[in-house]
């Protein structure tokens, strides 16, 4: 803790800045389980340091991720479990940047909160570094605020960002897409973060959080809680293989009908047969409950698939393969066509 600094002007207001010292001095080793070669300095500093390598790299480029966890955090006030969250906020941020062909480096937190609890934000910055371990990428930095009268004393926002880095020669993009190809489907592990608010309007989640669901093996709040799966360990495992990729989407708010598309080259179609993956249950629940219409699913959850990858047919065994190696399931979900509607669904 910081000596002598303590100001009971400040607390009457609602800010107790020792909590924050005692928040810090909690997070210390959690942050720096996280270091990876190319972190300079430690927690505290004003700004964080890193210093990447470029060893072999012609033209390296910068790519950046931000992004936060939503209204799924209500989930986590419900029930008072603060621990995955953090994994969220680090896969929804390096999740975009690998789409590019950029490996995570460094991540920053920012957590908002109505009152600084040094247990929870200890809880929020473990699941934050545990993210950070799954995309071998270091948290160098972050920002704690306590912000009384803006955010109930229960309550918090979560976001952050990452910047990772490529080659330009490496940069992924859909140049060399071309009718044939075959789209992978890399496996979700549910909801993720996206839908929340329909999520928790058809389910009444407020009220049946802690219901039991024999379909899902676990309750309402359980399920809704299992944190984003973290794809970086794959895509990376693809381009040492050799894979040549010629797109990829991360799938969040907008499935399938906004996300697919934006790896699309012009004149091309990508079909996707829902046929050919299973969907998990939850998204069986949520339909049911909110009589919702099946395309209305598909553009709004990934059902089922969060990252969709298109790779030459020649090399979709070895693709596959690969992917299944470094520990995620994945399906073969379809293929990429003539036409100019980028994204064909079928039932």
């Amino acid at each position: 803790m910081i000596a002598n600094s303590k100001s009971d002007s400040y607390a009457a207001a609602g800010v107790d800045v020792t909590a924050g010292y005692e928040a810090v001095d909690r997070i210390r080793p959690l942050v720096e389980s996280t270091y990876i070669k190319g972190v300079v300095g430690s927690i505290g500093d004003f700004g964080g340091l890193f210093q990447p390598d470029l060893t072999g790299m012609k033209t390296p480029m910068l790519v950046s991720g931000t992004d936060g966890v939503g209204t799924k955090l209500k989930i986590a006030f419900l029930m008072d479990k603060h621990d995955t969250v953090g994994i969220d906020c680090v896969a929804m941020c390096v999740n975009d940047i690998i789409c590019g062909g950029a490996m995570p480096m460094f991540f920053l937190d920012y957590i908002a909160c109505g009152k600084n609890i040094p247990t929870r934000i200890e809880a929020i910055v473990k699941g934050i570094t545990d993210g950070c371990r799954m995309a071998s990428c270091a948290l160098i930095g972050g920002e704690t605020a306590e912000m009384p009268g803006f955010y109930p004393e229960d309550e918090y926002d979560l976001a952050g960002f990452s910047v990772g880095i490529v080659d330009r020669e490496k940069v992924i993009t859909h140049d060399h897409m071309a009718a044939g190809d075959i789209l992978l489907g890399l496996t979700s592990s549910g909801v993720h973060s996206n839908g929340f608010s329909l999520v928790r309007k058809v389910l009444d989640v407020e009220h049946h959080y802690a219901d039991y669901s024999d379909e899902l093996g676990c309750t309402i709040g359980e399920e809704l809680l299992k944190p984003t799966r973290i794809y970086v360990n794959a895509i990376r495992q693809l381009m040492t293989a050799g894979v040549d990729i010629h797109g990829i989407s991360h799938i969040t708010g907008g499935g399938f009908y906004e996300n697919v598309p934006r790896m699309m080259k012009e004149g091309l179609t990508a079909v996707i047969d829902t046929n050919a993956f299973p969907c998990p249950p939850i998204f069986d629940l949520i339909q049911k409950a909110g009589d919702i219409p099946t395309r209305d699913m598909y553009n709004t959850f990934n059902m089922g698939i969060g990252m969709v990858i298109a790779v030459p047919r020649e090399q979709a065994r070895l693709a596959l393969e690969t992917v299944v190696r470094a520990g995620q399931h994945a399906f073969v979900i379809g293929h990429i066509g003539q036409g100019d509607n980028a994204v064909e669904v079928k039932y």
